[in-house]
Order: C-alpha cells, then sequence, then structure tokens
C-alpha cells in the first residue's frame, strides 16, 4: 500500500478503485464518520488556491481531523527539506503540499514517515483528476471504455489526463496546435475533427503567452454537439469563457464543472484516510 500521493501512479489501478469505494462510503456518512479524529495535518497553501484549499480544509475538519496552514513559501528557505519532514512527522500525522516545484513535494516524500499528498505542482495535479475520475466513473459506469479528449497544452493537467489514461486504461487523445503536444499521444490540430466520436472534454486555462496560438481552440456548444450522445464537457478550474470555453457552452447541460467538484471533499477525504490506513 502506497503512503504517499506525488503521482496517479503511485496508486494503482485497483487501489484507485478502493478510493472510489471509499468516497461512497463517506458520502453515505454524511459527516457523521469520525476517522481523522485526533489527527492533525499540516497543509502548505498559496493565499490564491481556492477549491483545492477549501476542501482539504473542511474535509480533514469534517471527519475529526486539525489543520495547521502554512504558505508553500515555509519551504523556501535554506533548511533543507528533509529537516523540515523529519520534526514535522513527530507532531503531525500526513502533510497536504501546494508547490510549483515538484521537487519539494517528492523530497518530502521521501524523506518523511507519514503520508505526503501532492495537492499541485507545475507538474501535476492528481487529486483533481482522480476527482474527475470518480465524479465521472457516476456517469458512466464502463468508463474505461470511454473516450477522452483533452483540449490544451502540456502542462500539469494534460500530464494528469494522461497518467489517468495509462493507469486506467481509456483512450485519451489531444487537441493543441503544434507545439503544445503531450508526449506520446494521439493529437489533432483541427477541433471539429477531434471532437468526432469522444465521450468526455477536457479543458485547461490557455497559458498567457499562447493564447494567439490557440484562439481556434475555444470550446463552443457548436463543438459539443459534434461529440458522442451523452458527452459532457469537464474544464479544469479556474476557466474563462471567451479563453478555453464559450458562454453558451458553460450554460449548457455538456457543462458539468461545478457539480463535479463537489466530489473534492469525500474523494480527497478518502486519499486520507487510505493513506493513514483508517478504517471507515
Amino acid at each position: 500500500m502506497s503512503k504517499k500521493l506525488i503521482f496517479i501512479n503511485d496508486f494503482s489501478k485497483e487501489e484507485i478503485y478502493e478510493i472510489f469505494k471509499r468516497a461512497d462510503k463517506l458520502v453515505k456518512a454524511a459527516g457523521q464518520a469520525k476517522p481523522l479524529e485526533g489527527k492533525s495535518v499540516v497543509l502548505f497553501f498559496p493565499e490564491s488556491s481556492i477549491r483545492t484549499r477549501v476542501t482539504f480544509e473542511k474535509g480533514i475538519q469534517d471527519l475529526g481531523g486539525n489543520t495547521i496552514l502554512f504558505p508553500p513559501s515555509a519551504l523556501d528557505k535554506k533548511e533543507k527539506i528533509e529537516d523540515v519532514i523529519g520534526y514535522l512527522e513527530n507532531w503531525v500525522d500526513a502533510v497536504v503540499v501546494r508547490h510549483s516545484d515538484i521537487e519539494v513535494v517528492k523530497s518530502m516524500a521521501e524523506h518523511g514517515g507519514i503520508p505526503v499528498i501532492n495537492a499541485m505542482t507545475s507538474e501535476n495535479h492528481p487529486c483533481e483528476i482522480i476527482t474527475d475520475l470518480y465524479a465521472l466513473s457516476k456517469i458512466y459506469k464502463d468508463l474505461e471504455k470511454k473516450k477522452f479528449l483533452f483540449v490544451g497544452a502540456k502542462g500539469n493537467i494534460g500530464n494528469s489526463w494522461k497518467a489517468a489514461s495509462e493507469l486506467i486504461g481509456f483512450e485519451l487523445e489531444q487537441c493543441c496546435p503544434l507545439g503544445y503536444e503531450l508526449d506520446n499521444i494521439k493529437f489533432h490540430t483541427n477541433i471539429d475533427d477531434a471532437i468526432l466520436g469522444k465521450d468526455i472534454i477536457c479543458t485547461d486555462s490557455i497559458p498567457d503567452k499562447a493564447k494567439e496560438d490557440f484562439k481556434e481552440y475555444q470550446i463552443t456548444f457548436q463543438h459539443m454537439e459534434k461529440a458522442n450522445r451523452g458527452a459532457v464537457l469537464n474544464p479544469c478550474p479556474p476557466f474563462f469563457r471567451g479563453e478555453e470555453v464559450s458562454q453558451d457552452v458553460i450554460n449548457s447541460d455538456y457543462f458539468v464543472g461545478y457539480g463535479f467538484k463537489k466530489d473534492l471533499v469525500p474523494v480527497q477525504q478518502a486519499i486520507l484516510c487510505y493513506l493513514l490506513d483508517q478504517q471507515l
């Protein structure tokens, strides 16, 4: 059993589905379960973090745990990460880290004896994508057979969808201009062609320097009409109307973003309980 979540494939496929089962139990318990009672978790989050920070704090507190919050800059000092975690593990039971540099998070997990959870780096965003998979599994019972399209540049969200496809086994393709491709993934440069036959369309916000290159890649209602029957649009927040998605498609039934993020609480709770070996 893994004692860390730095990359999605730190879990096996079977462990991902075990997380889903635990999330189901937590949803059914409706806040009555307190498996983290007496547990303390240190969180490293920037002020700009909204969804991930709120859901981790709320999730831990709802299960009876305590949270201690620091900014990620507290890790950007002369003291070595192995010494930081060496002290922290005397007093806390787990660490949740949002830091741009994945090497900081990896070092903490490597040198610590307590669970370390990656809450986002510039390389990947495992908790976000595991939660999306959980939410999608409630819509599609045959999730592994569905066809995904990622529309966006290579980055932490695209990398995480690629890792998820390799672990779970679903088909993933990308649509982007030349120069923004993920490694070893089939890609398209024409959005009208790319969206044909797809079930789940995922996007990421467009980097400022790439906006001109991506001006023809905005997902609209008309594009979604070309996808498979029952298709959904799942943009990674923060999304921006008029950039990677249009206003009309966000106002349509294709958009599932708000409801999906409700599941961040039970999924992240399930991940913590699993890593801490807490029974539900």
